[in-house]
């Protein structure tokens, strides 16, 4: 099973071919790297840009205006907040023009913990996206969500900012990518380039079919009635670990939702499962201030205030402005397995 950045290199290989995918660029991206965690190793429009994020998504809203279909790589989200005022100006054009003027752009960066990687590679950015108006945004947990995701990020004519889960980056899917051989070795002999010298290195892509995955669905991963879980990215799995825990354990049974996209998000999905459990629990890595699960409490809790049976919940990250290198820290920052799983546990249950 190939891993999500290597499903996300296997999406972006079949958008040049298929898609209409121009340019794919950002730092390291090109040739001889193919970025920083490999997402763009052999793929053939890839080109590094300078160290200028202004100016890689400068060039990707040029790149579209000018009738391309640019893919283009901020190498870590922390370093997305100085082009906040580009974001907005590339959210606001198909609105601004009344549809006659697309902006088919993807931005694609890694998010979140799983490296310890400090003040500048740490920070979490859905709930900073979720306010850029005019974007969609979108989070895989798994490598299958990935290809499709990144596939209907690229057909979409509206910008779209594919956030990638550091600490998911290297784990391998559960089910194949259409057309992914079924050797997981030979995958990687196919398609990751070799340690050292690459020079003459060429991939050899497998024939790989079309499969989206709609923006604005969520996926449903564990069914059942004594609570509702929605969550993303990295605490995805790790509620779907806690769920089959606490089944076999003590006979609570959830449904788990993988929201999969930020913004437009599946609400439906959502409204059907609390009115049936009356008890949910919002759970996502973001600081706890302003955090995007905060704006769904407070639709939970207008939509469904007579169908909670308990309040409902958040869990999220400290409030700090980093996470730290040491490893302690990163624990003590972030929500833990023990924490979702308590946290479910909890509410459980909690006697209504």
């Amino acid at each position: 099973m190939a891993t999500l950045v290597q499903a996300v290199r296997l999406a972006l290989h079949y958008a040049e071919e298929h898609l209409g995918v121009t340019d794919v660029f950002g730092e390291d991206v090109g040739p001889p790297l193919g970025g920083v965690f490999t997402a763009t190793q052999g793929l053939k429009t890839a080109w590094n840009s300078p160290l200028d994020e202004r100016g890689i998504i400068g060039a990707a809203m040029g790149i579209a205006y000018a009738g391309g279909r640019p893919v283009c790589e901020i190498q870590f989200c922390d370093y997305a907040f100085n082009t906040i005022d580009l974001l907005k100006v590339a959210g606001n054009q198909r609105w601004a023009s009344a549809g006659n003027f697309d902006m088919p752009i993807v931005v694609m960066t890694p998010t979140g913990s799983g490296i310890r990687g400090s003040l500048y590679h740490s920070h979490s950015f859905e709930s900073w996206a979720s306010r850029l108006a005019g974007w969609k945004v979108v989070m895989p947990s798994n490598a299958l969500d990935a290809y499709g995701l990144m596939l209907s990020a690229v057909a979409d004519p509206n910008p779209v900012l594919v956030l990638l889960p550091k600490a998911l980056l290297r784990v391998k899917g559960d089910k194949l990518i259409p057309g992914e051989p079924t050797d997981p070795d030979e995958l990687s002999r196919m398609i990751d380039a070799p340690v050292g010298d690459r020079t003459g290195w060429q991939p050899q892509w497998p024939t790989t079919q079309e499969y989206f995955v709609p923006l604005g669905k969520g996926d449903l991963v564990r069914e059942g009635n004594s609570a509702t879980v929605v969550s993303y990215g990295r605490l995805l799995p790790l509620a779907s670990q806690a769920a089959d825990e606490l089944r076999r354990d003590f006979g609570y049974t959830f449904d788990v939702i993988d929201l999969r996209s930020i913004f437009p998000y599946d609400w439906d999905m959502i409204s059907t499962s609390v009115r049936k459990t009356g008890r949910v629990l919002i759970a996502n890595e973001d600081t706890e201030v302003t955090n995007f699960g905060e704006h769904l409490l407070r639709r939970v809790v207008e939509d469904h205030f007579y169908d909670l049976l308990v309040k409902p919940r958040t869990l999220m990250g400290k409030h700090v402005p980093g996470i730290g290198l040491n490893q302690v820290y990163e624990t003590n920052t972030v929500p833990q397995y023990d924490d979702v799983r308590d946290a479910m546990r909890d509410m459980a249950a909690e006697v209504a």
